[in-house]
């Protein structure tokens, strides 16, 4: 309970080091983007993070692998109540920035995430699974700097346009093909009952976001001609899921 609350603390100021630096003037010209800036800044940091530390900790501690129920380590552990502290404190800054009807997507995904990663903390088991989840945060770095440079109307095209490649790259590599082994390895392995039963449950949920956030980001970057009342919609208020 305390690392997680130490992790909320921690990107609490985070948040607040978002609101002294400067903004873009595009940013700046449209207030309602104040707030989903500063957000993604902070959701930024959390991706380099823990995307790197749960890369750190497959490769410190390989043999983890061969046992995803029981496997332990000690940054595994670490890492899922870092991460668990991040989404307590953006489902509170959704919250309290009146931001829960636009990011409400989040909220269910938050939601589910804390619940599961709590479930982990407390009996000490599948956190191996936890830390493979966690591998999409090095999708997520790059999934994060598409929407800021969207957001601040980057002059480089071809800054754009790399990234969207890399992103794509990034979202088979580290957000679909570990979603995939896991989804693979709890419905063969796992006895649906009690936790197990619980963690599938999240599991094959989070398949069905995920799927449907990567149809948006294909119709987004690569079929524009394919989105559907999408023309001259604000989406200020919302963060980076739907465009």
């Amino acid at each position: 309970a305390a690392l997680v609350a130490g992790s909320v603390a921690i990107f609490g100021a985070l948040r607040r080091l978002a609101l002294a630096l400067p903004q873009p003037a595009a940013v700046r010209s449209r207030p309602g983007r104040g707030w989903r800036w500063r957000n993604l800044l902070v959701s930024f940091a959390h991706s380099v993070l823990a995307g790197l530390w749960a890369l750190f900790s497959l490769w410190h501690s390989p043999e983890l692998l061969s046992d995803i129920q029981d496997g332990y380590s000690v940054s595994g552990h670490l890492l899922v109540c870092f991460s668990s502290g991040y989404f307590i404190h953006d489902t509170l800054d959704i919250i309290f920035n009146y931001q829960s009807r636009s990011s409400w997507e989040y909220l269910v995904h938050h939601a589910m995430a804390i619940s599961a990663f709590v479930s982990l903390i407390v009996t000490g088991r599948f956190l191996v699974a936890a830390v493979l989840l966690l591998l999409v945060e090095v999708s997520n770095i790059f999934l994060t700097v598409r929407m800021l440079l969207k957001m601040s109307n980057v002059p480089s095209l071809a800054l754009y346009e790399a990234n969207k490649y890399i992103n794509l790259v990034m979202y088979f590599t580290f957000r679909l093909a570990p979603q995939a082994y896991l989804t693979w390895y709890f419905l063969r392995y796992v006895e649906v009952q009690g936790q197990g039963a619980f963690l599938t449950a999240n599991l094959l949920l989070l398949d069905a976001m995920i799927l449907m956030y990567f149809s948006r980001l294909l119709r987004s970057d690569f079929f524009p001609s394919l989105r559907k009342g999408s023309a001259g919609r604000d989406v200020d208020g919302e963060k980076f899921l739907i465009d």
